[in-house]
């Protein structure tokens, strides 16, 4: 899912600075994983290309979207590319670009603080890559889902289980010290929550690189399937408790978007 590879990206972008002995390595492998999200958005594209559908304005805002996406990872695999060529070019004394042409051969501490921001620029570039790939699937389910009834209906959940399944897919749920760190203030997510979806199947935890961050909350392959049904129908509201209490109301339908 594009969403979940943004989100590696950004982490392991935030893990890093160039203060390290050999910062082109990191750039490397970062312009290497930028050109992958530009690729997989790209594909996207070929993949609704071959998809016989009427191109309706949300399906028009679908490949819009799809491709500002790809246009971003490119323009940050740009930016990474020259700030590797930036520390090169330095270290064997040739002399690098200013702007408007001008040459000239910079100190390594220099050339530093040229390739840090274009490391920052990135990381602006590619902040929002998991929400907007959400967001984007999300549209295009609706528009293609309109007028039919789904036939898969993955189990229930609840008002609450719902909205942490799309913060983990927007890349804002994280765990340390075996809490929640949400990447948003207006979010509240609960452990008991996570671990419901965990025992369901539908999240998983990885390693997380990022700063103060032990471990990344992701969709599994259900949990992607099961968000993605419910695209294509309103989220509803989980009954009030009562004595029992009640099972929490279905939210499903079925949808190919990841």
């Amino acid at each position: 899912m594009l969403a979940a590879d943004f989100t590696r990206f950004n982490d392991a972008h935030l893990r890093h600075s160039l203060n390290g002995p050999n910062p082109t390595t990191l750039l490397n492998a970062q312009t290497e994983s930028a050109q992958h999200l530009a690729r997989s958005a790209l594909a996207i594209v070929d993949t609704l290309n071959a998809q016989p559908m009427y191109h309706s304005p949300a399906i028009h805002a679908v490949y819009a979207r799809v491709r500002q996406l790809a246009h971003l990872a490119s323009d940050a695999a740009d930016h990474l590319i020259d700030a590797v060529d930036l520390l090169d070019h330095t270290r064997a004394g040739l002399p690098v670009e200013l702007g408007d042409g001008f040459l000239a051969v910079v100190t390594e501490q220099e050339a530093r603080r040229g390739a840090g921001r274009c490391f920052s620029l990135v990381a602006s570039l590619t902040a929002l890559g998991s929400s907007d790939a959400l967001a984007t699937a999300e549209l295009f389910a609706v528009e293609r889902r309109r007028g039919f009834v789904p036939e898969y209906r993955p189990p229930a959940l609840s008002r609450t289980q719902d909205s942490t399944l799309r913060a983990v897919a927007r890349g804002d749920v994280a765990i340390t010290g075996g809490k929640p760190y949400l990447r948003r203030e207006d979010l509240r997510v609960s452990i008991s929550t996570i671990r419901a979806l965990e025992s369901r199947g539908l999240v998983m935890r990885e390693d997380c690189p990022a700063w103060g961050r032990g471990e990344r909350v992701h969709l599994t392959a259900a949990g992607r399937r099961d968000l993605a049904a419910s695209f294509a129908r309103p989220r509803s509201t989980a009954p009030a408790a009562a004595r029992p209490p009640a099972r929490p109301a279905a939210t499903a339908a079925r949808t190919a978007a990841r």
